[in-house]
């Protein structure tokens, strides 16, 4: 599964509106993720930032460990191959969040 997709899946069942994807390949990663915000457009991508990591997983009650993330269902999520153990753990917290958003597709 492609990033974009995981941050659609993860959007969709946190409840996030967005207005497309922004992607440009040349300028830095926080600079890549969904258009969000009403009448701004602010770019949300959990997988870069850390507060919108946090936010995700509290809005879903994901289980959060280091490199780890729980899905409300139990379903385990292990990112730990990784660099760094706050990269590992942003993206097993989308993936918590896009298996929740695909079950809700």
């Amino acid at each position: 599964m492609t990033d974009r997709e995981l941050l659609e899946l993860a959007a969709k069942a946190a409840e996030i509106k967005h207005t497309g994807f922004a992607y440009h390949p040349i300028a830095t990663a926080s600079s890549t993720g969904l258009y969000v915000g009403d009448g701004v457009s602010q770019i949300w991508n959990p997988l870069t930032d850390d507060g919108d990591a946090l936010r995700l997983a509290v809005r879903l009650n994901i289980i959060v460990h280091k490199g780890f993330a729980y899905s409300p269902t139990g379903r385990l999520f292990d990112c730990r191959e990784l660099t760094t153990p706050i990269a590992a753990t942003r993206r097993a917290i989308v993936h918590a969040a896009a298996e929740i958003g695909k079950e809700l597709a």
